[in-house]
């Protein structure tokens, strides 16, 4: 069975292209730019390659050609035109565009080409910021629009997720490991899976030079105890996305105070899409941010 996603309703055009449906429907109407498909119920379906035009066609509408114009175009000069736009305008929602055909298609060898040609004009930094986590944002959009399912996400993110890896390794490999005093323990907490920010935040973190104990996903409170008898001093880094549940968040940040924080001068620093619902932090020790490269430029300014 094919589990390739290959008819996309005009809902799904609107949401992964960002043009309304209203508008496609006029343009398809007055321009003939899309021949859509139908059902055996006469429902209108588009193709992958219907999509890829209609991605197309919004970006140089974006950049200033007028439909009108676009339209007199046949489709191998439009792509012509929004790969030299691209590369004349070194644009990001083009590659966005690109990252999202490769996961709608399963397509690694897609996202592995355009992530090269990315990485050999940009370093590792601006790619994840300006690139990758714009289209995790959009990945949570279309993921709730029912546009794409649990496995188009899981896919992807894996995908990404072994490029962060791959620059970890880089860093290791020229990396000389020795006993010190100070640590950064990174992890997520019980039956938080989401891991890419913190990921990247260890990566960030050993490129600025410090020692780091990356723990992954889902680590309770007590396996963290032993670095206690190990460092004289642990920044603990974790990410809320999920998890802690919004009415156990308070009673999880006073356990993990009295356990891991108490008599210390250890802290813990926590981003995320749960932070807003962290109502105070009475301890000086516990600090929280909306976004990982809050979180990072924190440790940066506090190490300098």
């Amino acid at each position: 069975m094919n589990s390739i996603k290959s008819k996309f309703s005009i809902k799904d055009l609107e949401n992964l292209s960002g043009i309304k449906a209203h508008t496609i429907r006029i343009w398809e109407k007055r321009y003939g730019l899309f021949n859509p498909n139908r059902t055996d119920t006469n429902i209108r379906y588009y193709s992958v390659e219907s999509l890829q035009k209609i991605l197309n066609i919004a970006y140089l509408n974006n950049n200033g050609y007028k439909i009108s114009k676009i339209a007199k175009l046949d489709e191998v000069t439009i792509s012509t035109k929004v790969s030299e736009l691209a590369q004349e305008a070194n644009s990001n929602n083009h590659y966005v565009d690109l990252f999202k055909l490769s996961m709608l298609n399963f397509d690694q060898s897609l996202f592995t080409k355009i992530y090269r040609e990315i990485a050999s004009k940009h370093p590792f930094e601006y790619l994840f910021y300006h690139i990758i986590v714009p289209f995790l944002d959009e990945i949570g959009l279309l993921w709730q629009t029912n546009t794409i399912t649990p496995a188009h996400e899981h896919f992807i993110v894996e995908l990404i997720k072994q490029k962060i890896l791959l620059n970890i390794e880089r860093i290791l490999e020229n990396k000389e490991d020795s006993k010190l005093s100070k640590a950064y323990v990174i992890f997520l907490p019980d039956n938080e899976v989401h891991e890419l920010g913190v990921l990247y935040s260890n990566y960030e973190i050993l490129k600025q030079g410090h020692h780091t104990l990356y723990l992954g996903q889902s680590v309770p409170i007590n396996s963290m105890l032993p670095f206690l008898n190990l460092y004289n001093e642990i920044t603990f880094i974790t990410c809320f996305t999920v998890h802690p549940e919004k009415d156990l968040l308070e009673s999880y940040l006073n356990e993990f105070q009295n356990k891991l924080l108490k008599d210390t001068s250890n802290q813990l620093l926590i981003s995320g899409r749960l932070t807003a619902f962290i109502e105070k932090e009475d301890c000086d020790q516990i600090k929280s941010f909306k976004t990982t490269k809050e979180a990072l430029n924190y440790i940066i300014q506090t190490t300098k």
